[in-house]
């Protein structure tokens, strides 16, 4: 009783999830999205992406290098982007190879990577992967229907930010996040 009790429970929270996710993608769509931006430490939204996919230094290597510089973002917009795009990292690794994340800054804008070693992308498909329910290479039905990809980039876009794809060097998909940086607070103090 117990087991069908929790596989109850367990398909309710799948497709709790996959309601929220279209009213995600119809709410980016319709640009009708609530957005609380503040100045946010990208590790502050790593750390909880990695707790909440149950991740740890075996599947994902940390290397921020963002210093105390902060993005103007929204927190749990941001975990969101992460959440997806390590799940995805992590989903088309080889196994025993980590996911690399990395942080730095470049003039006014705030940058992490989540970089993958797995098979890539081609060149010339890199936008599909942006459509929703596209899940290019993926035959497992399991996996998704293809928004996590598509709700990054409206997320990553309403924060006036970029999502990008890029070849990972040596083999794989590097997605790139580049968000506007914070103000520092003791700018224009005299």
């Amino acid at each position: 009783m117990n087991s069908a009790i929790s596989s109850a429970s367990e398909s309710l929270d799948a497709l709790a999830s996959l309601v929220n996710d279209l009213l995600d993608v119809s709410r980016v769509q319709a640009g009708a999205l609530t957005i609380t931006t503040m100045p946010t430490d990208p590790s502050e939204a790593v750390a909880p992406a990695l707790d909440e996919l149950g991740l740890g230094p075996d599947e994902v290597r940390l290397c921020l290098g963002h210093g105390d510089r902060t993005a103007e973002a929204d927190p749990v917009l941001l975990q969101r982007v992460l959440v997806n795009l390590l799940s995805n990292a992590v989903r088309h690794s080889p196994p025993g190879v980590p996911v690399t994340v990395t942080s730095s800054t470049f003039g006014e804008v705030l940058e992490i990577r989540v970089i993958d070693h797995g098979e890539g992308v081609d060149p010339a498909r890199l936008d599909d992967i942006f459509l929703p329910f596209q899940r290019l290479g993926d035959t497992d039905n399991t996996s998704g229907l293809g928004l996590g990809l598509a709700l990054s980039r409206g997320f990553t876009e309403a924060l006036h930010g970029t999502l990008l794809p890029e070849s990972t060097p040596g083999g794989g998909l590097t997605m790139v996040v580049s968000l506007p940086l914070s103000r520092d607070p003791r700018e224009g103090v005299s």
